[in-house]
């Protein structure tokens, strides 16, 4: 077996940084403390934190910290913000999957990954990862597909999908774990009491829209809407443990990982190797283009009761894929919290302002809303 070490990625806040921006950082930066000490609970020889403000692509980041790193160890490398729920049973398992033998690669999820544990002997094909490749998304497609390495996934674990991309991930992260523990409470006396540390920048707003979204579940005669990056699996939670009905539109799955570099060229015999990648499309994001930010509340009245909306979708439609053309983070994270008036980008303003003062419950936000967030929103398993 070889030795592991395990390194979590972490983005600083910096001098500039808004108060949300800082505020994420710091839930990400506990996150992260917390994956210290149970990497090296479950076996890791060593685990850290490396922090950087650098913007570089993640291609580039990875190869200076394999630089740093001794040869023939197994590598877990993770986000600070991700597998937020994560058990000591979860990161055993990504420990063992770099200890072990053979040219393998674990992730939570092989097409869009938080986390990936490479074995040694899968270890030399990371020194080969383009400089260019701009995330860690995006790095079980490249050894898969470009590598031969094989990669296997425990994306049936949906926990293991909750990361800390925004401020609302927290405050759904913390609701869920003080509705578990009301719960645990319930049957056991000795039970600790929740965390209070939910956001404080959380408005009523956004609680009455989570509490809208809720209510809808638990309603027979009520439909949810749910658009963008969302999966066959949540909709299939939904189908068995919401009693609402439930309209799903999918879009844009892959959206950070589907870069040319990860998936290698046109393999011999492709239909079209010469056409460009398509550039993101959402079909909401085209009613948009059509009726104007300002109409989503209306759009989606006409859909359903309440509704969860993948933002980053939206933008990638309007903006195209790369972050740095969007408006900037605390902008993204405070429409993600309802708040409009915080919102420095027109357009995303205006948006912001039909989903708060719509006439149903909208939520906006990124991948663990529509993921893993429906399950934390309904506090269910």
């Amino acid at each position: 077996m070889a030795t592991v070490d395990v390194i979590i990625l972490h983005r600083l806040a910096g001098p500039d940084s808004g108060p949300l921006e800082r505020r994420l950082a710091a839930a990400r930066l506990a996150v992260a403390e917390g994956h210290v000490t149970g990497f090296l609970a479950a076996g890791a020889a060593t685990a850290r934190i490396s922090g950087s403000r650098d913007a570089q692509p993640f291609g580039a980041r990875l190869a200076t910290i394999r630089a740093r790193l001794a040869p023939n160890r197994g590598l877990v490398l993770l986000g600070s913000g991700a597998l937020a729920l994560a058990t000591g049973a979860d990161r055993r398992a990504f420990v063992a999957a770099a200890a072990g033998p053979g040219l393998v690669a674990l992730a939570n999820n092989r097409f869009s990954a938080d986390i990936v544990a490479v074995s040694a002997a899968a270890g030399t094909t990371l020194n080969r990862v383009p400089a260019e490749l701009p995330g860690d998304n995006a790095l079980p497609r490249w050894l898969a597909e470009v590598a031969g390495v094989a990669v296997a996934d425990l994306r049936s674990r949906w926990r293991l999908a909750v990361d800390l991309d925004s401020p609302l991930d927290v405050v759904l992260v913390d609701e869920y774990r003080a509705t578990t523990n009301r719960a645990r409470r319930a049957r056991r006396a000795d039970a600790r009491p929740p965390r209070a540390d939910l956001v404080d920048a959380v408005t009523n707003r956004i609680r009455a829209a989570l509490d809208g979204v809720r209510g809808v579940m638990a309603d027979p005669r009520r439909e949810l809407v749910i658009a963008g990056r969302t999966s066959a699996a949540t909709l299939g939670w939904l189908e068995r443990h919401a009693r609402c009905r439930v309209r799903g539109l999918v879009e844009e799955r892959g959206l950070r990982a589907a870069s040319e570099l990860a998936v290698g060229p046109p393999t011999r015999g492709a239909a079209d190797p010469a056409r460009p990648p398509r550039p993101p499309r959402s079909v909401l994001g085209a009613l948009l283009d059509r009726d104007g930010p300002a109409a989503l509340g209306e759009r989606l009245a006409e859909l359903g009761d309440a509704a969860l909306v993948d933002s980053r979708v939206l933008l990638a439609h309007r903006l195209g894929g790369d972050e740095a053309g969007w408006p900037a983070a605390e902008s993204r994270y405070a429409s993600d919290l309802l708040g409009a008036n915080a919102v420095a980008d027109p357009w995303l303003a205006e948006l912001t302002a039909a989903a708060a003062d719509g006439p149903i419950p909208i939520v906006l936000g990124g991948h663990t809303l529509v993921g893993p967030g429906v399950r934390l929103i309904a506090g269910g398993r």
